[in-house]
């Protein structure tokens, strides 16, 4: 197996708040709500970088898909990370997305492993940690931070 990962799907519990939330108060982009024709398909697609992308699904669709049973929501199965290229972005992150509903539940900060981090709650409670790590930084990461917007108005 090619050690890639190119679809992340979380699960939500109401589509269209969590449209809102991805779409008009973080600034990602999407043709909105595919698949509706389909009983159980309602998904959102998110472009990411590299060929990735974010997909929003029902919790309950994804029981039905997988064949699993609904299971309890929890806030620490996982972590959704974005690394970005300062901590200055890290602050205006957390304040977009806090404005765009988001529950802060770590402000950001000095981290104890050299970086600057905080933790946000999407409207369905999974966990955003939007970190600035100098040693992750990617290629597209250092070619933002020479551009003087560096620190966009996008997620």
């Amino acid at each position: 197996m090619k050690p890639r990962i190119s679809l992340i799907t979380i699960g939500v519990d109401d589509l269209e708040r969590s449209l809102q939330f991805y779409r008009d108060g973080l600034g990602l982009e999407t043709q909105g709500i595919v698949g509706q024709e389909f009983e159980h398909g309602s998904v959102v697609f998110f472009d990411m970088q590299s060929g990735l992308k974010l997909a929003l699904f029902r919790r309950s669709d994804i029981a039905h898909d997988s064949g699993l049973p609904l299971q309890p929501a929890s806030a620490t199965e996982f972590t959704l990370a974005h690394n970005v290229s300062s901590e200055v972005e890290v602050d205006s992150v957390m304040q977009q997305a806090a404005r765009a509903g988001a529950v802060v539940v770590k402000p950001a900060g000095k981290t104890f492993w050299g970086g600057y981090a905080g933790y946000f709650q999407d409207p369905d409670g999974h966990l955003w940690e939007i970190a600035h790590n100098p040693q992750m930084m990617t290629d597209d990461d250092a070619q933002q931070t020479d551009a003087p917007e560096h620190a966009s108005k996008r997620f």
